[in-house]
């Protein structure tokens, strides 16, 4: 009986070594992509978007683009527009022929925008997951569990080009069954920005009959 006690706390130990280990390296992962993100003046990403819910028969497909420069981005999605210019978030339907502004809210479960390739810093628990070869690319996922026991999302999946460092693909799963899935199609740094990108220029929408919302 002894000798059975010391070989379960052996392999216990070795179970939390290993799990240390792995959360470290996943960890020291994150943070070069990190480090890499913050190195660049901008950002441009084009993505492909899916949602998936197997019980309510949900299956939806879409594209989009978002231009970020440090917290500003302009997001283009659903034949939308939204311009954050550091203080207002500015949502621009040109179907509606309506423009809602307001200020920015911050929830820290959200992946925002201004914080898609940044997200991952804070409020998860991490874990080494699998090695995929996508068309010879390997991409590395690691396993993010939201500290918050409150949080809507179960788990995401992080997917970093082991090459470049790149975020190439995050997967959502939330606790009521539905998977989101953004997929990064291109990847491009240090663009040639036009000064005014980040700026809503309220006299051009109003000319052009919008209706201005303020929230």
């Amino acid at each position: 009986m002894k000798q059975y006690k010391t070989l379960t706390v052996l392999f216990f130990t070795m179970a939390l070594t290993t799990f240390a280990q792995n959360s470290q390296k996943a960890k020291e992962l994150l943070d070069e992509v990190y480090n890499n993100v913050n190195s660049y003046d901008n950002i441009y990403v084009d993505f492909k978007y899916a949602l998936e819910n197997d019980e309510a028969n949900i299956r939806q497909e879409t594209r989009g683009d978002v231009t970020l420069e440090g917290e500003k981005y302009v997001f283009n999605y659903l034949g939308s527009k939204q311009i954050f210019d550091g203080n207002k978030v500015y949502t621009i339907v040109p179907e509606n022929e309506e423009v809602t502004i307001e200020d920015r809210t911050e929830d820290d479960n959200a992946v925002t925008p201004s914080k898609m390739l940044t997200f991952y810093k804070s409020g998860h628990n991490y874990g080494w997951d699998i090695l995929q070869n996508v068309q010879g690319r390997k991409i590395q996922y690691v396993k993010l569990v939201p500290i918050d026991t409150n949080s809507e999302v179960e788990y995401r999946l992080l997917g970093i080009d082991a090459e470049t460092k790149h975020i190439y693909r995050l997967i959502e799963v939330g606790k009521n069954g539905t998977k989101t899935t953004i997929t990064v199609n291109s990847f491009k740094t240090n663009q040639p920005l036009s000064k005014s990108l980040f700026t809503f220029d309220e006299a051009k929408y109003k000319n052009d009959g919008y209706y201005i919302i303020r929230n």
